[in-house]
Parts: C-alpha cells; structure tokens; sequence
C-alpha cells in the first residue's frame, strides 16, 4: 500500500488491517478509499493521498482545541492547545451547570511548550481531578476569536445500584414480541411486559431483558427485526396496547365497540398463524388507535401532551413529521419529492402545516408509548424488581430511517455496517445499517447518542448495548462489496462510554456491553475497569483447550448466560436443530453430518462436566433435555457473574431460533412465537401455571439461609 495512502488512514481512523479468523490480514487499497470517500475525504483526485494527507493534516494542526476533551474523575487529564508562536491565551471549564473552573498551564520544566514550525506552538493545560460528572465545556479565550470543545467528564466507576450490592442477581430474557397473552393483539405488548415483570418478580427476578423496542416503520411492510430499527430514540407503537389508553374508558360506545371489533378480527385471522404477522397487527392498531385519538382528550390529559412535546422537542416533531411523510411518499425518503427530502426545507414545513393533524397523531403515539414503558416499568420495581426492565439498544439504523432523513450530515454514505468473517458466520455480514461519522458525531459534543441513551433510561432500569464493540471500531463495507472486504473505522470510545457511564450514575441503572464476536483483548479489561458488565454465554466460554470453561473462571463483571437470541434456545442446541436449519439455508460450509458429529463430541465434554460437578441430576425435569437445561443453569449459577439471563425460550423447552444470523427471508427471524417442545403455543398464561418455568427458576434463586450459589 501507497505510504501516503496508509498514513491518511491512520489520521482518519481506518484500519488498513486487522487480526482476522486465520491471522493478519491486510485490506485492499480500494477498500480504503472507498471507506475514506463516505469520510469526506477524497484520495484519488489532483495529487492523490499524498494531497489529501497533507490537507487533514494542515486541519488538525490548526485547531487550537482538540476535538472533544474526556475526563475521568480522579485524573489529571492535559489538553493540548495549539496557539500562534510566543503569544498565551486563558482555558477554562465552563459548567454545565453555568459556572466557570479557570485552568493554567502547566509549567514548562513540567511539560515543555512544543515549538512548530507553522508558526504555532502547542502548550499543555490540566484539568483538576475532580469535576462533577457531566457534560461542560472547555473555552480558550485571547488568541483571536473564543474557541470552545465539549468537555466530558465520566464518573471514576459506574457501581451497581445500591438495592443490589454484592449480590448476583438473575432475569429472563424475552422477546417480546413473542409472547402473547388472553388480552394482546396477536404479539406481544408493553401490557404483556408488565405482566410479566410482575410473574418474573414473584419467580426472584431482579429484571427483564427485552429486545429493542425501537420505532419501525409506520406503514407495511414494517420489517421484523428489532435490530434494524427507523429511530432508536423513539418506540414502536405496535407494542401499545389500545384498551390500556385512557382517552378508551371515557371513549363513545361505539369507539369501544370497533376496537374490540377489530382486535377479534385480526385474532381470526392470524391469531393462530406459525409466526407473527406484523403488517396485519399494526394494520389493525393504527385503525384502533385513530379511533381513540379522534375523541379527543381532557383538559388535564392534553396539558401533560403538550408538557410532552415541549419536552420533546425538534426531535420529536421530525420524527413525527417523516411518519406523516411515509404515508404519503413511501418508505425510502431518497425517492421523495426532492425539496422533501431536507426536514429544514420550506417545503417540508408547509407539508407539516398541511398535514399537523397527522403529525400530531404520531406524537400522541410517541406519548403514549413512553406512558405504558413506564408503567411497565414502575409495575415491575413495585413487584420487587431491584432493576426492573433492561431495554436494549440496536447497533444502528437503515439509510432511509428516519434518524438519517432528519440528520443527513451524521451518517456516512456509499457503506454500511456488519461483521468480518468469524468462525459462526465465515461469510461476514452484512447487516445494511448506516454508520455515523465519528468527526460529526464528534464535533456535534455526541448530542445524537447522548439523547438515544438518556431516553431510553427514561422508561428503564437499564440498558443492553448491543454490539457494544461497535463504540470503539465498526465494520464498514463499501455499497456494492462483499462484507468480506470491509474494514474497520475507529469511534471516540474514550467519550462514548463515559456518556453511557453518566447516564447510567443519573439513572441509578445498569449498563450491560455485548462484547461477542471478534474483539480487541484490551477492550473487555476497558468495560470491566469502568463498570460496564460483558456478556458470557457459557457455549463460547472455554479454556485453552477448547473445552467448556469451569463455572469459577468466568467474568465477574458480565451478565451470563446459557444462550443468546441468535443461538437456538438450548433445547434446540442439544438436539443440533441449529444445524438442520443452518444446514438446510447453506450456510454450514461442510456436511452435515461432519458437523453433527462435531458437536456430539462437544455436547459429551459438556455433561462429563456437569456430572462431575454434581450439576446434572437425571430425573429432575420431565426428560433428559430438560435435565441438561436444569444442569447448564446451575452452572451458570455457580460462576462469579454479576447478573445471569436465563432465555424465556429456555423456560418453555422451546426449540426454535428467533433469528439465524446471515439470513433476511430464508428464516422467518422475529417472527417466531413462543412454543413448547411439540411446538403447541405458550402464551403468558400457561407461564403464570408451568411448573418446568418453576423448576428452572429455582435453579437460579439463592439460599439465603445457607449462602449456596449453585441453586
């Protein structure tokens, strides 16, 4: 590779290689170009990189400021200032709170002052070591116009909550989605959630994990993966529930009428379908809830609406405004009317104007959505619930989401995000998602991501960030490549997990990182000196020999867990039924039965463990699956893990996959409901009655009186 080529690279943050599955491996120079092209920065015209080099290199040198400055409490953290030879300036800490914190150089015999030869000098300040957590500003005064960065100060370690302590503490995890009860419209609702944080509760759950509850799109087809969300600040209203609505109960007769109407409609026609029909369930809520919304609201109800959207802000009114868009123009805002496609244009606001009913009913959704989360909420700490729901956060969102319509200049264009070729998936992925820029999102104080994280512990006792590995470096792929020719774009991590930390110490809540997949080995370290729990899943835990990794050697600072969404529930994985599905979509790589035997040998080494551990007890569930189930979570009992996840799936003997990574339509992913072992329908209330629910929940339940950990 070009040495200009590589070296502007480097300045932007782009790998130009990589530890892959079978070593180092280089990128192509066409990939770095293409990757430094949705960057801003142009390595093939008039002079090439070498060009290129030298103007991003001129930028940097004359910026007086860094870009952001992150501090930990506790630190003496320097700022380097850029100033013209033989002259000073004044930097202070300007407060978030108003207030100002003056800071001096620090003396030459200490640091020396770096003489350039541009005719700038670079001269060091420190920060005091003590700064209230937060977010303030640093503001250089006395060489030319002020100059301000954004200051992030992050708490010195993000504890548990107090009401936690030194216990280990357990949860299910669920997709919502897939379960239903008596009173849901055919999937899975945020009355659904309640419930069952309250029957969780009484099982000896300290929380809920859901999948992301993000905001799709508002019109069919509305795609099912909740990893691939429209916005991620704001939620899907198909997960309301229309009778729990205030404005119902006081509604006209006839209102009620239709909503009950069409509630048994849609439960006749696709109520006992094999997979959840999305399009028919929110085809039949908008028509409900427009209903409710058309009779209008009390006094006192339309002050806390309008208390809401104040609050809420541009933010809000854009996203509500693309909802009405959508209706009218489709989904792709790319094939819009072009003045439309600018939310700032003139005539993107007289479409608002013009359609301000609509876009009104929209965040009357978003109001409503954000009062069933909290009730949910509120209903599962009032049940006992130490942190109540754990909401996740997907990596990104789609070129025509909203979030990219309404802040073009954030994301990058002409590449998307996915994963490099691993030993799961040795393909790579491609998961169509558009990644920010780190300079805008930088030069923005990290605004965007501030608001997602904030307003999603609004409703939460914490969140799961999903591929959490994606705040340090994110696989990007150029439009039209292979994801096997990607490469990697290195993010501010340093200033990204302190907001996820202040948030969190704010909130009272946890922050769980999926840190699965290729990662940096210093980067686990990183999470776990900071408070920020990893994730453990016992089938990938193993020791230098491969074989499954002994209970007491695993993280502490981690939820753990038997499985994950993207495996087979566990009675699925002992019976190999991933295979078979891997199998039949051809993603295997070699036969099936070389496969098969493979983890027949696997499986063996695992119940060897078990027994010799005391953890497999035949005859202790309705048939030997269930007794490897009951034995894999009282190993999971025993490790040192913070917080263990126990899948829902796992809870029922289900054997089917909610998702099979790779696949888009060749697998119905997050269509599945929740099934029993011979595939008959769980819904919620056969959880309140099951004893196999009860049997394994035991496994995870403490003796308080003699202190075991193994269940």
């Amino acid at each position: 590779m070009d040495e200009h080529l590589r070296a502007l690279a480097d300045l932007y943050g782009v790998a130009t290689e990589y530890a892959g599955m079978g070593g180092q491996v280089s990128v192509a120079p066409s990939t770095i170009r293409s990757v430094l092209d949705a960057l801003g920065v142009d390595s093939t015209s008039a002079g090439g990189a070498a060009a290129a080099l030298a103007r991003g290199r001129a930028a940097v040198l004359h910026r007086a400021l860094p870009r952001c400055v992150v501090h930990r409490v506790g630190d003496h953290t320097d700022v380097p200032v850029r100033l013209p030879s033989g002259t000073s300036a004044g930097l202070r800490v300007v407060l978030g709170s108003g207030g100002t914190v003056p800071l001096f150089e620090v003396p030459p015999e200490e640091v020396p002052r770096v003489a350039g030869t541009d005719g700038f000098d670079e001269v060091t300040f420190r920060l005091p070591p003590q700064l209230p957590p937060g977010y303030h500003a640093v503001e250089l005064s006395g060489a030319g116009a002020p100059q301000r960065a954004p200051l992030i100060v992050a708490p010195r370690f993000l504890d548990l909550p107090l009401s936690i302590g030194r216990e280990q503490v357990w949860g299910y995890g669920v997709q919502l989605y897939s379960v239903q009860s008596a009173g849901s419209w055919a999937m899975g609702d945020l009355q659904d959630l309640a419930d069952l944080a309250t029957w969780s509760a009484t099982q000896g759950c300290d929380y809920l994990l859901v999948n992301p509850l993000h905001a799709a799109e508002p019109t069919p087809p509305i795609g099912a993966s909740p990893y691939s969300p429209s916005s991620r600040r704001f939620v899907h209203p198909i997960y309301l529930r229309p009778e729990a609505v205030p404005e119902l109960a006081t509604a006209p007769e006839a209102v009620r009428a239709d909503v009950s109407a069409a509630r048994s409609a849609l439960l006749a026609a696709v109520g006992d379908r094999d997979t959840v029909d999305r399009d028919a369930v929110w085809t039949a809520k908008i028509a409900a809830l427009q209903g409710i919304y058309d009779c209008g609201r009390s006094t006192l109800r339309q002050f806390a609406f309008d208390a809401y959207r104040a609050r809420a802000g541009a933010e809000l009114r854009d996203f509500a405004v693309w909802c009405a868009l959508v209706e009218q123009h489709g989904h792709d805002w790319r094939q819009w009317p072009e003045a439309l496609q600018q939310p700032s244009s003139a005539e993107t606001a007289a479409f608002a104007a013009q359609h301000a009913d609509r876009v009104d009913f929209h965040c009357w959704l978003q109001w409503l959505a954000g009062e069933q989360l909290v009730a949910a909420q509120a209903v599962a700490r009032d049940a006992g619930m130490r942190i109540g729901i754990l909401n996740d956060i997907a990596v990104g969102v789609g070129p025509t989401s909203s979030e990219v319509w309404s802040h073009p200049d954030l994301f990058a264009r002409g590449v998307s995000v996915g994963a490099p070729p691993d030993d799961y998936n040795r393909l790579g992925q491609d998961w169509t998602q558009s990644p920010w820029r780190p300079d805008r999102l930088a030069d923005s104080g990290f605004a965007a991501f501030r608001e997602m994280v904030r307003e999603t512990l609004a409703h939460s006792g914490g969140i799961r960030v999903d591929h959490i590995i994606g705040l340090f470096r994110l696989w990007w792929i150029p439009e039209g490549a292979s994801p096997t020719a990607g490469t990697y774009v290195r993010y501010d991590h340093e200033a990204l997990i302190a907001i996820l930390m202040i948030e969190a110490q704010r909130a009272g809540a946890v922050i769980v990182g999926e840190d699965l997949g290729t990662v940096e080995g210093w980067v686990r370290d990183y999470l776990a000196e900071r408070g920020v729990l990893g994730t453990s899943v016992a089938w990938f835990e193993r020791d230098a020999t491969g074989a499954p990794l002994p209970a007491d050697r695993f993280r502490e600072y981690s939820m753990a867990s038997v499985t994950t969404h993207d495996l087979a529930p566990t009675a699925g994985y002992l019976r190999g039924a991933h295979l078979e599905v891997r199998d039949r979509l051809g993603l295997l790589g070699r036969p099936l039965a070389d496969e098969r035997a493979e983890h027949e040998a696997d499986l063996a080494r695992w119940r060897s463990m078990l027994s010799a551990r005391g953890y497999l007890v035949p005859g202790a569930g309705d048939d030997a699956t269930e007794d490897e189930i009951l034995a894999l979570h009282r190993h999971l009992r025993a490790t040192p893990a913070r917080l263990l996840n126990v899948a829902l799936t796992d809870a029922v003997g289900d054997l089917r996959m909610q998702n099979q990574p790779g696949t888009r339509d060749e697998y119905p992913n997050w269509r599945v409901p929740l099934t029993a072992a011979d595939g008959a329908r769980v819904r919620l209330e056969d959880l309140l009655v099951s004893a196999r629910a009860a049997r394994l929940a035991a496994t995870q339940v403490p003796d308080r009186t003699t202190g075991d950990r193994t269940g």
